[in-house]
């Protein structure tokens, strides 16, 4: 039996959560803000915020849990990749903890954790299966093998589908984080607008491009009609995400098909997207995929993930000394 306290600190998010046997415990995450008033997050803020905010999510997580910090047998951290400053305070934590309890500790790669989130909950998924992760930072097709064995197949080579949807946000003044409030004012729009979807070929993304077609387009149309944007908003934002999705998709089904998987998970923050789920769903159905989502609160950035990955760790005794260091990149 194994007690785990997970701490995750890689962006803006403090979480930790308690997790014993692989059962999810509970999982807490106190947000900051003050990221919106500057359209996107300032690293200094962020580990500031977690400075004040790691120790009083931790007791809540482990009163949450009905256990002290005697129960807790070895202390899991996100290691990488994230913004340094971020990574040092749960590092830190996480070391001091350990330390003052002569507990193990176990580092857990960032989007690794991301994938093995469909183990927090039924139903889990059986290996192999293939993986599409999306998030602010990160596009990925990844091929699970077993729990700690992923291979990536396919990446972006430039901004990942979470920035897309950000940057594409800025433009149309859209406040910070932008992917939630396209998918709300999209459901009410049609994706009229044709956006270039570039391909770099083989599995891999490419989004840098999508967001300059997007700049010179609403360029033009600007000049062609006044107040373009504030008239025509939904459908803007419905041919944005539809531009995003449609890319998504097509290099999962062609991943799908080289390496004949018929398992597909989704995960990652941008797997919130409701249109990404239903057209996931919808794409599987006609494939004949058995496709796998996590409940909202695992898709974005969250500790029961960090404490999930290092169960499977635990199990076969895998730790790391107090010599460790937080990585910004993995």
């Amino acid at each position: 039996m194994s007690t785990i306290l997970a701490i995750e600190s890689s962006c803006d998010d403090t979480s930790a959560a308690v997790v014993r046997d692989g059962r999810v415990l509970s999982n807490v995450t106190a947000s900051q803000g003050v990221h919106v008033e500057y359209g996107g997050v300032v690293p200094e803020y962020a580990s500031r915020a977690h400075q004040r905010n790691i120790v009083p999510t931790v007791e809540v997580a482990l009163r949450r849990a009905g256990v002290s910090g005697a129960d807790v047998d070895a202390v899991a951290f996100t290691r990488g990749p994230g913004l340094i400053g971020s990574l040092m305070v749960g590092v830190s934590f996480a070391k001091a903890f350990a330390l003052a309890r002569n507990i193990p500790l176990i580092e857990v790669d960032h989007m690794q954790a991301h994938v093995l989130a469909h183990f927090a909950e039924e139903p889990k998924p059986e290996f192999p299966f293939l993986c599409l992760t999306v998030s602010g930072g990160h596009t990925q097709l990844v091929v699970v093998r077993s729990a700690l064995e992923q291979e990536i197949i396919g990446r972006t080579i430039d901004d990942a589908a979470g920035e897309a949807f950000d940057k594409s946000g800025k433009l149309l003044g859209l406040p910070y984080p932008a992917g939630p409030e396209i998918d709300k004012l999209a459901a009410l729009g049609r994706p009229e607008l044709d956006f270039a979807q570039p391909d770099p070929g083989g599995l891999d993304f490419s989004f840098s491009g999508l967001k300059t077609s997007i700049l010179y387009t609403l360029q033009r149309k600007a000049r062609e009609e006044e107040d373009y944007v504030r008239n025509h908003l939904h459908d803007i934002c419905a041919s944005i995400q539809d531009a995003i999705i449609s890319t998504l998709l097509r290099k999962l089904i062609a991943a799908s098909e080289q390496t004949g998987l018929q398992r597909i998970a989704l995960a990652g923050g941008v797997s919130a997207n409701r249109e990404l789920r239903q057209r996931l769903e919808t794409t599987g159905t006609e494939r004949g995929w058995q496709t796998f989502v996590p409940r909202l609160e695992y898709c974005t950035d969250n500790a029961a993930m960090i404490g999930v990955t290092a169960t499977f760790k635990y199990e076969q005794g895998i730790f790391v000394g107090q010599d460790v260091a937080p990585a910004a990149r993995l």
